[in-house]
């Protein structure tokens, strides 16, 4: 047997199902920051706006908007050109105004680049502080998945991944996706190129469990299938492939499957036509957010309180409300489907299970512990 099930039976089904967490902070830590530049900016217009209809009520019309803005400009910007409205100094309290606008607009000015430095200097060490803070945590993941692309097909992948509760980390170059990582908060990324050799040992290619390759070019991902199988042949690396050419090609390169993405739209759009409630059945699967239903399969692990045992002296369906769908073996290629009560489960057979993906977290760490 190949694929994810063996490399878990050598590895002793470690693979750590825990909720990620995560290691960007979110993007609310410069809020307080950025309602205090608001606040700058409106009282600025505030001080601007009144000035102007304050020069322009005390003269009763006599001069032009335009002109008692430019007053209004030149006084706070203390440029010294003197009063370019005729007549200010005949007009009572006009002068008293001018001060006043004076001493308001300084203070505002003042306020606004304060206002403006902390944000600019503050909002740039959270950003360094987070890149940080997310380093360390990718130092500590192991069995983790490194994503490579977050493209059209990459994007989807992730949310599968998160709510699967599969440690990743993703690769990306596109500063805009890399900024929508930050504003979600909940992904750990590396901003660099994937077919980069050094960019891979900072996604802890060597402590990884898979790699899936999703960039848009297949020669990009023959790259990274090539690069990630020589630097850890333990991997299990799956490739999206665009043109059928390309398949085996990855293949030979190290990729343990490979996704052909035109291939599958095909046969989605067939069933769509052919068997429209199935794929209503497997779309609620991903689409319930509550429940968060999904296949899984769990491989029985050396030691396991489960072997020798049948399904009927098992928890797995009354009390962790898992549907055993089928099973199989290792080395096994077929599979034994909706095995009954007394099938007997073995040392590193393979489970296929419906369930929440909660309870196949709690149920993959109890036979694991």
């Amino acid at each position: 047997m190949t694929g994810p099930t063996k490399d878990r039976a050598d590895r002793g089904d470690r693979l750590p199902f825990e909720p990620q967490q995560s290691s960007a902070a979110n993007g609310d830590e410069t809020k307080p920051l950025r309602r205090r530049l608001l606040i700058a900016g409106l009282l600025m217009i505030a001080v601007y706006t009144g000035g102007t209809l304050g020069y322009f009520v005390l003269g009763g019309g006599r001069w032009r908007l335009a002109d008692c803005a430019y007053m209004t400009v030149i006084s706070l910007t203390t440029v010294g050109y003197g009063e370019v409205l005729k007549g200010l100094d005949t007009i009572p309290y006009a002068r008293l105004f001018t001060s006043l606008l004076l001493v308001s607009g300084a203070g505002i000015a003042l306020y606004s680049i304060s206002v403006l430095t902390t944000f600019l200097v503050e909002g740039e060490f959270l950003h360094i502080r987070r890149r940080r803070k997310m380093r360390k945590a990718i130092d500590r993941l192991h069995d983790h998945i490194v994503v490579c692309g977050a493209g059209k097909t990459g994007s989807h992948l992730i949310r599968e991944l998160s709510d699967s509760r599969w440690p990743f980390v993703v690769i990306e170059q596109s500063d805009e996706r890399i900024h929508r990582f930050e504003e979600r908060g909940d992904v750990q990324y590396i901003q660099g190129d994937a077919t980069d050799d050094a960019v891979l040992e900072q996604a802890g290619i060597r402590r990884a469990y898979g790699v899936i390759a999703a960039l848009a070019q297949d020669k990009d991902n023959l790259y990274v299938v090539l690069t990630a199988r020589t630097m850890n042949s333990k991997l299990r690396i799956v490739s999206k492939a665009i043109d059928p050419r390309a398949a085996s090609k990855l293949q030979v390169a190290g990729a343990d499957s490979v996704v052909r993405v035109n291939q599958i739209g095909g046969l989605r759009l067939a069933s769509e036509m052919i068997r429209p409630e199935v794929v209503g059945f497997l779309d609620n699967l991903v689409r319930e957010r509550d429940k968060r239903l999904r296949f899984e399969e769990v491989t029985v692990p050396p030691g396991s309180s489960l072997i020798g045992k049948p399904l009927a002296e098992t928890d797995i369906r009354k009390e962790r409300n898992l549907l055993i769908v089928a099973a199989t073996e290792q080395g096994d290629p077929d599979y034994t489907y909706s095995p009954g009560p007394s099938y007997v489960l073995r040392e590193n057979m393979t489970l296929i299970l419906l369930g929440e993906t909660e309870s196949v977290a709690r149920f993959r760490k109890s036979i694991g512990d």
